[in-house]
């Protein structure tokens, strides 16, 4: 003989999956975000030490460590992450070199909304302390 499903627990399976829903998605959206977060953080800590480094070399100046600095968050990112971008002499270690700054907000997943604010920095030092041009 069949057995027939009761008729007392019809239905149920999307009630529980409603509630573990209720449970995981939050969970998963936070992971995501903390994600994003991560990524721009590293991607632009990345372009503020490369630039300063730019910046450092033999020959080159600040103006041309914050292009590069823009070159490689154009490259990697969206330009409505970034707030700011400023690299400047700097002393580092005692010894003359260049700073890297950028400042963003990322954005909820990227969305648009309130956000996290994200400053990173980077630092160099000149390959000659004679040529540091602001």
């Amino acid at each position: 003989m069949p057995r027939r499903a009761r008729t007392g627990e019809r239905g149920a399976a999307v009630v529980d999956f409603v509630f573990v829903l209720l449970v995981l998605l939050p969970l998963v959206l936070g992971i995501l975000q903390l994600a994003l977060v991560l990524h721009v953080r590293n991607t632009l800590a990345s372009a503020a030490a490369e630039g300063a480094r730019h910046a450092a070399v033999a020959g080159s100046s600040a103006p041309a460590g914050q292009a590069k600095v823009q070159e490689l968050i154009n490259g990697a990112l969206s330009q409505d992450f970034v707030r700011s971008v400023s690299v400047r002499p700097a002393v580092v270690g005692g010894a003359a070199g260049y700073e890297a700054v950028v400042e963003a907000d990322v954005t909820v997943l990227g969305l648009g909304g309130p956000g996290v604010h994200v400053r990173v920095e980077g630092h160099a030092i000149a390959e000659a302390a004679s040529t540091v041009q602001p």
